[in-house]
Parts: C-alpha cells; structure tokens; sequence
C-alpha cells in the first residue's frame, strides 16, 4: 500500500508539473501532457521505470479512467453546463449525438470488417469503443480563441451524450452481438430493447437519485456538506446505475443536469454555489491532469511490431465514420454554419474512454490485442494530430468570435496603455530633473492626444459592440470583489473589524462574486 501510494503521488507531481507549464505557455493541457507522457513512456528514464509499469497494469488504468475519473469528469461538467443552453441548442447536439453516433458505429464497424479483416463482434466492438468523443483539449483551445460560444456547447453537450451511447453499444456488441445475429430479424428487435432498457434505466436512476440530493440541499446551508451530496451524488449514481445494469454515464449526465440546474436553484445560496463549483474544477482538472498523462504513459503496455498497416487503416476508417457522422446526421439541420460541421469532424477527438473500454474486454476475447493496439494508436493520433491542428484549422476557417473590430478594440487599447505608462516615465523624469518642464509639457501633450483619440475610438466601439463592454466590465467587477475580498480577510486578521462582521461582509462580496459569474454565462 506505501508503495502504492508513492507512485500515485509522483504520478500527481509529474502531472501537475507538466499541467503547470503547459498553462504558463498558454498551450492545451491535455495535449501536451499526452505528448510528454508518451516520450517519458519511450525514453529509458531511471527511477521512473516501475511507476510506468504501475502505469501499465490494465486494472490500474481502466479503473482509474472508469470508475474513479470518468463520473468525477461527467459531473462536472454537467453540473456547470446551464440546461437552457442545451435545451436551445438541442437539434443539434441529439441529432450529433444519437443519430452521428450510430452512423459512425455502423460505417465503421463494416469497415473494419470489410479492410481488416476482423469479425462483426471484434469489428462493432471496436466501432463502439472509438465512437466515444472527447472535446477536452479542443474546448480549452476554443476558449483561448474567443470561438462562439454555442459551437462549444454542441460540441460539449455531444460528447456528453454520446458517451452514454457509445458505453452501451460497447456492451450490446462486445456480449452480445452474436447472439441478436444469430436470431435474425428478432435479434434486433431485442438489441433494441436492450439499448432502450439500458438508456431508460439511465435517464431514471440519475433523476430520482438528483432530485433526491436536490431536495436535501434545501434543509442545509451548509457548503462542505452540500459538497459531500455531490460526491455521493455522482458516484454514487454511476454505481447504482451499473449495479442495476443500465448505463451508468447516462446516469451521471442526468444526475448532474438535474443537480447543477434544479437543485442550485431550488436549494442553493450564492456561496454554495460557488464552493461547489470551485471544487468541482479543482477535482476536473486534477482528473484530467492525471488520464491525458496516463494515456501517454500506457504507451508501454501496447506492441505496434508489424502493424503499422492495419494502424493506419485503423486512423482512416475513424475519419471516414466521423465525416459520414457529421455531415450526413446534420443535413436537416439548416442553420449551423458549414465551417462549424468542419470543426464539429476535426474535433471529434478520441480520449481515454476509448482505451479504457479496451482493457476492459476479457483476456479471451477475440482480438483483444489487435482491438487494444488500433485503439491507443487511433487515441494517440486523435489528440496529438487532430489535437494539434484544431486551433490552425479554426483560424484558417474564419471560425473565431474575433473580427476586424476586436482587433482595433485592442489596437486601441494598447495605444491608451502606452501613452499613460509613456507618462508616467515623463513624469519620473521632470522630477529627477533629467527633463526640462518645457520638454515634459510638449512630449505629455503628445501622449495625452494620442490616449484621448483612442478613447474616443474605444467609447464608439462599446456602442458598436456592447460585448465588448460586458466582458472587460465583468472581468474588473471580478477582480475588485476578489481585492474586496482580501481587505477584509486583512480587517479580520488585524482584529479592525469582528468575527462576525467579516463573515457578513464576504458574504455579500460572494453574493456579488456569483451574480457577476452567471451574467457572464449567460
């Protein structure tokens, strides 16, 4: 257990330290933790070799991927994604999710059949598993960019979905699927069932379970605890749901629906819902830290030998299933831009569900290895190609919010920053006497026209574009509630003011903190 418990915290050192710097340089995260964890992988390091063969151990990394990190990851995110976004953008991201989903399980799986050679269990088992999206890395790539908010959430609310979907046809094709052939056209009656039994059972467990945490919050104020609902909340309906053999993300996505939109509203105060959140992303990015590092590092536990040929074909016929998906599931869909279905392809990243799966398969399944290699290779090339290439892609395609008059709004706003800092340094000058006063007047009466000229600009471009405003407004309330804060944190420890006063005070601050957040998302 020491042992155990070492290679755990150096895994989380390794991965924090790489998450740091890849944040410092402004560069996705996940990205570059799958690149460096696959080079740490490779290379021949010393001290690290047993932590890349805890790394390796199948058991180790399905169930940290499944059971500890996925419902800690689907719950976050659905217990900030505000369900009127989903409910406005809901053609899109079912039609995306459900209808894209089994098309590109079907093309696929016959793909692999007809290319590879493998057989329709092993072919739609693989197709399950790959269908699996994950937009982390890209998401966080379009939030640097300023790309339109609504590609992002069906992007999101896609992934979320569909990951029920593709764990449940996962199942059907990897136990079952031979049977339902075997039965003809009856067998696919009762695939339907199934898949229809497993879904249901989803949608039920995760919303009684969240109703019933969300009627609790109402007898509580109390953070820390309400902090508890939620873990047990998650985990707990991912755990129900797979004891009852329904699909447990299903579970999970509608648990943390229902907890983030119902339950806040009904139960939860402004400093609740802000400490929940705040831990919540905390848990997120120490979740993802931890699998994009792992995916990299599993490097070690696959054999690629002579492979190399179906591999490639492996990449290919992913493509192609994502392509068929996208644009042929969104043709009745008549007002997404054509450039977003580019997008909504190229970024249709595959994650660690994906290998997670795999590893799952019984050691006698046929083709495991094959399925386990095609799998991590098609990851692989996901997030560090596909990964790699989203941001150019999204520049090229003219995607990004930004326009002509974002960049003359930080034209000018460069141009009020130099004159008053060019000022400041004049002013420094007059005083030490270096500058004569009649030098000083002349070049600050310089500098002042330029600042007032590009305040001018500045004020027409508010007008223009009251975006423009709203963020740089909400940005600097943000900050001086944070500096709000702190004074009075300093208040209190310096005995000026009570106990209970500093209390009253940031509460009011984290009231304030939390209208500001929700005026931002919407």
């Amino acid at each position: 257990m020491e042992n155990t418990f070492e290679l755990i915290l150096l895994l989380l050192v390794l991965a924090a330290g790489i998450t740091a710097i890849a944040k410092k340089l402004n560069i996705a995260y996940p990205i570059v933790l799958v690149v460096a964890g696959t080079l740490i992988g490779l290379a021949p390091i010393k001290g690290l070799e047993e932590l890349k063969r805890f790394v390796a151990e199948e058991e180790v990394f399905r169930f940290a991927v499944i059971s500890i990190f996925l419902p800690a990851l689907l719950g976050e995110a659905t217990l900030k994604l505000p369900f009127s976004h989903l409910r406005e953008n809901k053609k899109p991201i079912l039609i995306l999710a459900l209808v894209g989903t089994f098309l590109s399980y079907m093309v696929a799986g016959f793909l692999f059949m007809g290319w590879i050679g493998f057989s329709a269990a092993v072919a739609f088992t693989f197709a399950a598993l790959i269908a699996a999206t994950d937009p982390v890395s890209v998401l966080s790539i379009f939030k640097s960019m300023r790309v339109n908010p609504r590609l992002m959430t069906i992007m999101e609310g896609e992934s979320l979905v569909n990951d029920g979907l593709a764990v449940v046809l996962f199942n059907i094709s990897s136990l079952s699927l031979l049977a339902y052939l075997d039965a003809g056209a009856a067998g696919i009656g009762l695939a339907g069932l199934e898949l229809l039994k497993v879904v249901v059972g989803g949608l039920a467990v995760g919303g009684i379970l969240s109703y019933v945490f969300s009627q609790l919050t109402r007898f509580f104020d109390d953070y820390p605890l309400e902090i508890i609902f939620s873990i047990i909340l998650f985990y707990g309906s991912f755990l129900v749901a797979e004891l009852f053999h329904v699909s447990g993300v299903i579970a999970v996505v509608t648990a943390g629906l229902i907890f983030g939109n119902y339950g806040a509203r009904i139960g939860m105060n402004p400093t609740t819902k802000l400490n929940i959140r705040t831990f919540w992303d905390v848990l997120a990015l120490l979740a993802n830290s931890l699998v994009f590092f792992m995916v990299g590092l599993e490097v070690t536990a696959v054999e690629i030998g002579d492979k190399w040929g179906s591999i490639t074909l492996a990449i290919l016929i992913v493509l192609i299933a994502r392509s068929v998906a996208v644009y042929f599931s969104l043709l009745p869909v008549r007002d997404l831009p054509r450039t977003w279905k580019h997008i909504f392809n190229w970024g249709g990243l595959k994650g660690s569900l994906s290998i997670a799966l795999a590893l799952s398969l019984p050691t006698d399944f046929p083709g495991r290895d094959d399925v386990l290699l095609l799998a991590y290779s098609v990851v692989l090339f996901s997030l560090i190609v596909q990964g790699l290439t989203i941001k150019p892609l999204v520049r090229w395609l003219g995607v990004k919010q930004e326009s002509n008059r974002l960049s003359e709004y930080e034209n000018k706003l460069a141009l009020v920053q130099r004159s008053l800092s060019a000022q400041e340094e004049l002013n420094r000058l007059r005083e030490k006497a270096t500058l004569s006063p009649v030098l000083h007047e002349k070049l600050v009466q310089t500098y002042e026209e330029m600042k007032e000229e590009a305040l001018e600009r500045l004020e027409k471009l508010y007008e223009e574009n009251p975006e423009l405003q709203r963020e740089q407004m909400a940005d600097a309330v943000q900050l001086a509630l944070y500096a709000e804060h702190r004074a009075v944190d300093e208040m209190e420890t310096e005995h000026t003011i009570s106990h209970r006063m500093a209390d009253q005070h940031r509460k009011e601050i984290v009231n304030r903190l939390v209208g500001n957040e929700e005026k931002q998302e919407t």
